[in-house]
């Protein structure tokens, strides 16, 4: 059953669009002359922020803007059910991020456009984490859906928005987790859109970070003890996760 959804008129998407593509994301996202930003395809639906009526889904974006209107946010994790799903390991929370002030972001069912949306409703005037995980797109993956392209579109476009909106944040751009036991179309896709994706990346305000071998054999097996349903985390799954990023994170807090 598809989710409903609602979005802005056509006269303010465009609006919108213009301004995350337009705001100049500074350094980090420049090559060369060229901003990356300026290259995201304003007519791909990946780009459009769009949100979701489902009554868990408002009252989690409520709670999160409800928080973040408190400060004191060190980390901030943007994604769709696999970050999500680390609300389901609390001892594995602590452990990795548990020193820190971190909010969890991360949205079962979202799209790129959905996080485009939430972070623009997201009233972050109140705060300025030191830094900013993202991994997002899968969902994005299914079928026809879209291409690899646009879901590099959609992503480049996160990272251009909350380079707006939170400027002095270093973001953590993850590639899109594998999924599927073996080799498919579907990862392929994936793994090409990360690829585009991470052009974004400067090193000095945007950093890449494909940790997919972790979870792999040498073969290109994903193994169930590691995604139970070959797409979301199990606590081993999460563990890898977590011991393969928090030397980053470690590295850019202490910047």
């Amino acid at each position: 059953m598809k989710t409903k959804y609602f979005t802005i008129s056509g006269l303010i998407l465009l609006a919108v669009l213009s301004a995350i593509v337009m705001s100049g994301c500074c350094s980090s996202c420049k090559s060369g002359k060229t901003s990356l930003c300026d290259t995201i395809d304003p007519n791909s639906a990946t780009v459009i922020p769009v949100s979701k009526s489902d009554e868990w889904w408002t009252t989690r974006q409520a709670a999160i803007n409800e928080r973040v209107k408190q400060g004191n946010v060190d980390i901030i994790f943007f994604g769709d059910s696999i970050t999500h799903g680390w609300d389901g390991q609390p001892q594995l929370w602590q452990q990795y991020f548990g020193k820190w002030q971190t909010i969890n972001a991360g949205f079962g069912g979202d799209q790129t456009q959905h996080v485009l949306w939430r972070i623009e409703n997201g009233g972050f005037t109140n705060i300025s984490p030191k830094v900013c995980m993202i991994m997002i797109g899968t969902n994005n993956s299914n079928g026809e859906d879209n291409t690899a392209e646009e879901i590099a579109d959609g992503i480049k476009a996160i990272v251009c928005k909350l380079r707006t909106e939170l400027p002095q944040t270093k973001i953590l751009l993850l590639a899109i987790f594998s999924r599927g036991e073996g080799p498919s179309a579907q990862r392929e896709k994936n793994a090409q859109a990360s690829k585009l994706a991470s052009e974004i990346a400067d090193n000095k305000t945007v950093y890449y970070m494909d940790i997919n071998d972790k979870f792999l054999d040498k073969d290109g097996i994903l193994s169930k003890d590691i995604m139970p349903d070959l797409l979301h985390l199990s606590e081993k799954g999460y563990k890898i996760w977590g011991d393969a990023v928090t030397p980053k994170i470690e590295e850019l807090m202490a910047k």
